[in-house]
């Protein structure tokens, strides 16, 4: 990993519910411009971590953090950082798409940018339109803008959900899970956009699929039971694991 640069760095993490201790002193750093898949069984903690790193885990009651994220080496739990601050910069799609029904498709798309302040409509175009194109979907909605953001098919809300995303100008994306809803065709249109957008992004990508995790992401970080027990290049950690729990959730033996 020396050729990379760590985007975001996690140092000490510990995380919990009420009493309930849900990430273990995790350490661990994401490359930038790259992707990286968080796999494990459900209930190790994937979820938690990636709602860690963009301030959303404390807003469940009770939740609370201890330890260091950094994001460009400037810990993003600082008393004087505004979690709005971090949300800007670190975007989020989540497992089901979550298009704001009351708006268009359009309006879905700017509405990031008007609570941003951006007044120029103009400019709101421009980026609507850009973020539409990187997100894979203008050409499929430039003739309905003001259709409802839920007329559309499920991968495509998805997409839709991601075109929100970048319009903010995100640098890191966080996806949880973004293909568990879709049918096969969407999901290799989101892993073939996921792999485009990695060129100017740094990506996070919680997935049960082995094989969406081995199609498209450069590292692999594998939990269990709210640690990090390996992590490393893809390639290797599918090929040769160091550690037998790896080996064996990769094998299909427990999950």
């Amino acid at each position: 990993m020396d050729e990379t640069v760590g985007k975001v760095i996690i140092k000490n993490l510990n995380a919990y519910f009420g009493e309930n201790h849900v990430l273990k002193n995790i350490n661990i750093t994401f490359p930038e411009k790259n992707v990286t898949a968080v796999i494990g069984p459900s209930g190790c903690g994937k979820s938690t971590l990636i709602r860690c790193i963009n301030r959303m885990h404390e807003v469940v009651p009770n939740a609370r953090v201890e330890g260091e994220i950094l994001l460009d080496n400037i810990n993003i739990y600082s008393k004087d950082i505004e979690p709005i601050e971090i949300r800007r910069k670190v975007g989020m799609v989540f497992q089901k798409p979550n298009p704001f029904p009351t708006l268009s498709i359009y309006d879905n798309v700017a509405v990031g940018l008007k609570l941003n302040g951006i007044r120029d409509k103009d400019l709101i175009y421009e980026i609507v339109v850009d973020s539409l194109r990187d997100a894979g979907l203008w050409d499929e909605v430039k003739n309905k803008l003001h259709h409802s953001g839920i007329s559309l098919s499920g991968g495509q809300q998805q997409r839709l959900c991601i075109a929100r995303c970048l319009a903010v100008k995100p640098e890191v994306i966080l996806f949880d899970e973004p293909c568990a809803s879709l049918d096969p065709i969407s999901t290799k249109k989101i892993e073939e956009l996921i792999l485009e957008l990695k060129k100017n992004y740094t990506i996070i990508v919680v997935t049960h699929n082995m094989q969406q995790a081995a199609r498209i992401s450069d590292y692999t970080a594998f939990m269990y039971l709210g640690e990090l027990i390996e992590f490393g290049l893809t390639e290797k950690i599918f090929t040769v694991p160091k550690h037998k729990k790896t080996e064996d959730y990769l094998e299909g033996k427990f999950g």
